[in-house]
């Protein structure tokens, strides 16, 4: 009886086994084990030159606090003794880089005196919330927008397209942002003129918090969407036009193949590699693209408190910041590589560097 029982247990065992060794032996996992340890030298000689380039910059964090008579010297010098300043420049870095590595510790905050994990932690989902929106916001009409100016190439409603993304180009997100600004102050209270949240927030229902916030992050989405979806709406037009033209789309359409069926399943499928290149690059800019907007609006992210760390010289929050958007260039390529190979099977990894 208890061979019997044992036997099935053991048999599924084994086939998870051979699908975990599938997998390890398949092509996606060896590129992705590849590619992350090429990452792991990146990492190391983007933080080693990001923390030398910083140190060249003239003085430190302490030196705002030297101007002030009331600190005495012998308190400044305990200053630099708990953050590290006291060492020279490189003992400074391989300490750093060591409580990273065994401790998982970017080290303390000079301004905020805390640990520079739990300020990021703080500021991360305000920013992803922002940048999430702008992105979703941007494709969903950029694209659509790029495929109708493609179909009807030259023709009024693709000329009037044009002008949009040639006006929303020469509005950078700073012209964008003082202009939003200023409508908000026109149009108020239609508008909250910055922030994320209102000042009775805490009384409101889940949902009237949901709308609250949503309310709040309409105009620095279109501040950060305007200039994408301009760029984002010529490259997909461009890119469609020119896979129109290739020999095999007249082809499809002689053989009286839908025009719908020839534009949605031939042509866009094989226009669509560089968008899902660009993705990836969004996807890197995440945390990183919405520093002006996030001034403007007051909005409680990660572009004004790494920005304040920049101008105060904090220097393990600054590069806790530079190494988080170097983490997510990788990871936004990474997956750029693998969604190509969803989208283009004929894309081979092993033949991509």
């Amino acid at each position: 009886m208890t061979s019997t029982r044992v036997s099935p247990i053991r048999q599924r065992f084994q086939s998870f086994l051979d699908r975990v060794g599938d997998i390890i032996r398949g092509e996606t996992f060896v590129y992705i084990v590849k590619r992350l340890l090429q990452a792991l030298l990146t990492l190391f000689l983007a933080s080693a030159l990001s923390f030398f380039i910083i140190q060249l910059a003239p003085g430190n964090f302490l030196d705002t606090i030297r101007q002030n008579p009331q600190i005495s010297e012998e308190t400044i010098n305990q200053l630099e003794q708990q953050f590290g300043l006291d060492k020279p420049a490189i003992e400074q870095y391989f300490l750093w880089l060591q409580q990273i590595v065994t401790q998982g510790d970017f080290g303390i905050s000079f301004a905020y005196q805390r640990s520079v994990t739990s300020l990021l932690l703080e500021r991360i989902p305000a920013t992803l919330l922002l940048s999430l929106s702008s992105l979703l916001v941007t494709w969903a009409i950029a694209v659509p927008l790029g495929i109708i100016g493609a179909v009807h190439q030259n023709k009024v409603v693709d000329r009037v397209l044009r002008v949009l993304s040639y006006i929303g180009q020469g509005f950078p997100t700073l012209i964008t942002g003082l202009l939003l600004l200023y409508l908000a102050q026109l149009l108020s209270p239609i508008f909250p003129v910055g922030g994320m949240t209102s000042i009775d927030h805490a009384d409101l229902t889940p949902l009237g918090k949901v709308v609250d916030i949503a309310w709040h992050m309409i105009l620095p989405t279109i501040a950060l969407s305007i200039t994408s979806f301009a760029g984002l709406q010529r490259i997909t037009r461009g890119e469609l036009l020119d896979v129109l033209r290739q020999d095999y789309i007249q082809t499809a359409r002689a053989k009286g193949l839908p025009e719908n069926r020839v534009i949605y399943i031939h042509a866009l499928r094989n226009a669509v590699n560089p968008l899902v290149t660009l993705l990836g690059f969004e996807f890197a800019g995440l945390l990183g693209g919405a520093f002006i907007t996030e001034n403007f609006f007051n909005w409680p992210g990660l572009g004004r408190l790494i920005l304040q760390a920049v101008t105060a010289q904090d220097l393990y929050l600054v590069m806790a910041s530079l190494m988080m958007g170097a983490v997510m260039l990788i990871i936004g390529n990474l997956l750029a590589d693998l969604m190509l190979t969803v989208v283009d099977p004929r894309i081979n990894l092993s033949e991509m560097n």
